[in-house]
């Protein structure tokens, strides 16, 4: 399919995916007495993903995420000529989302900008975990969460079940992580967000690019070695 219709469908899937996640955490769990909490908010980030994997997973791979972009490139499972344009308009979905999503939120007399669903280390931590720590946990799930996507959409895969497989992954994640880095393992979720949240943030983004994409280049190259290539 045109490389212009696959960036475009990244585009959306990662504006639905900034919007929906950091919008459940910027919105719905800011109000305890609804319930939502950690799971609600892993909740809505896992099913971003298997609605818009279905929606136009069969255009574009449904990657939504710089990381999974370059796992499967590692993995050689999409040509280098993709890489750049997917990178570039998932990153521009994710900023669009949070420049939607600050005005929504605006909207209420008592909101208060904070951290705006950003990620942190150190004091921006939302448990006040090191850069140590921070690091071992988001290199490790980027890791898991590329060689998951590689397994399944593999040759002898489950067929019809990678997007929910996909989405179950990004749940757990969420709910293992949230209280170290309030969960990256998406260079382009932690982007938008940050441009909005100020220069402490800012000033971290270097991290959550490094992490999450060193974890998928090792998933890449591991998983392109395990498994065989889609028919």
């Amino acid at each position: 399919m045109h490389l212009g219709k696959r960036a475009v469908a990244e585009f959306l899937g990662t504006f639905w995916l900034t919007f929906g996640g950091c919008g459940a955490a910027v919105i719905s769990a800011a109000y305890p007495q609804l319930g939502i909490g950690f799971v609600g908010v892993a909740l809505a980030f896992g099913l971003t993903v298997v609605t818009m994997a279905y929606a136009v997973g069969h255009i574009s791979g449904a990657h939504f995420n710089p990381a999974i972009t370059i796992g499967l490139w590692a993995a050689r499972r999409i040509p280098f000529s993709d890489v750049i344009p997917y990178i570039v308009f998932q990153v521009a979905g994710a900023i669009a989302a949070a420049a939607v999503l600050k005005i929504v939120a605006e909207g209420h007399p008592g909101f208060v900008l904070g951290g705006f669903a950003s990620n942190g280390f150190g004091d921006l931590s939302p448990g006040h975990y090191n850069l140590l720590s921070c690091a071992i946990l988001e290199t490790v799930l980027s890791f898991f969460f590329i060689l998951v996507i590689i397994g399944v959409t593999s040759a002898g895969a489950s067929v019809g079940f990678a997007a929910l497989a996909i989405g179950l992954t990004l749940t757990l994640i969420h709910l293992i992580s949230i209280p170290v880095t309030n969960t990256s393992v998406n260079p382009a979720r932690s982007t938008g967000p940050a441009i909005f949240a100020g220069k402490a943030y800012i000033d971290q983004l270097w991290f959550f690019w490094a992490a999450p994409i060193t974890g998928a280049l090792v998933a890449g190259v591991f998983g392109g070695l395990l498994f065989r290539k889609p028919d």
